[in-house]
């Protein structure tokens, strides 16, 4: 077993601790989207051109999407908690490597993500949304929902060994909140105007969100649409690979150069 895995795995195993031992934030990033859906579904859902469970089982992709966008905030804040707290530095005097203490918050991420995403499937469920496509489009559904948590937590450990206090990364992490709205997430963009129709095609989480609905079967990939959301699949791929190929070296750099 490589030093990388041995070491990540422990460090996977101590997130989970530090999440079960606190977990106050999974379960606001879990509770919320419930909350939204049968906000949204039942109130805004009457407002759109969408009845009512037509719109629910638009909503549910969308908020899949929007929590997994919820990986830059909690990777944010739990970096910024360890590295101002002294945590990183204790670490970095440690024979561990390098790679090891961002890669095992990000993974443990995950599979707090993986179960946390089950209540919101039955509660879906429970509201009329239904699964129209075949099992393995299904399958695929899940699987790129969850490399799209993947790479969301990457930008969030990045910008949280970047922040100059906890402070600070809570407030950025409270910004995070806007990025769903900019997008198809929770209504469709067709009738946006044209630049704030862009914005929102442009931006990862209708790829990954649009991706959903198709293999889902819940809905149609929009015409005229922008290249990510045109090709979701595609799109999606691409914007996750690029996240993370971009911000794992750059946070695994950062976590490895001692401040001061």
């Amino acid at each position: 077993m490589s030093a990388l895995t041995y070491d990540g795995m422990a460090m996977v195993g101590r997130q989970l601790r530090r999440v079960r031992n606190s977990p106050g934030l999974a379960i606001l990033t879990q509770v919320m989207p419930i909350n939204m859906l049968l906000f949204f579904g039942y109130v805004f859902g009457s407002a759109l051109a969408m009845p009512g469970r037509e719109y629910r089982s638009f909503l549910v992709p969308g908020l899949l999407v929007a929590t997994a966008a919820g990986g830059i905030m909690t990777g944010m804040f739990q970096a910024a908690q360890d590295t101002h707290r002294g945590v990183m530095d204790r670490f970095r005097t440690m024979p561990v490597s390098r790679a090891a203490v961002p890669l095992g918050q990000a993974v443990a991420d995950l599979v707090v993500t993986a179960a946390g995403t089950v209540p919101l499937l039955l509660v879906g469920l429970a509201v009329g949304w239904r699964v129209e496509g075949s099992a393995p489009e299904a399958l695929g559904a899940v699987g790129l929902l969850l490399l799209f948590r993947f790479a969301c937590t990457w930008i969030g450990i990045l910008l949280g060994l970047l922040t100059r206090s906890e402070e600070a990364a809570g407030q950025l992490g409270a910004a995070t909140f806007v990025l769903p709205l900019l997008s198809n997430a929770y209504i469709p963009t067709d009738n946006l105007a044209g630049w704030l129709r862009t914005t929102a095609e442009w931006n990862p989480i209708s790829a990954v969100t649009t991706a959903l609905r198709d293999l889902f079967g819940n809905a149609p990939v929009p015409e005229g649409a922008a290249w990510p959301v045109a090709h979701p699949v595609a799109g999606s791929l691409a914007w996750c690979v690029l996240l993370i190929a971009l911000c794992g070296p750059l946070a695994v750099r950062r976590y490895a150069r001692k401040e001061g």
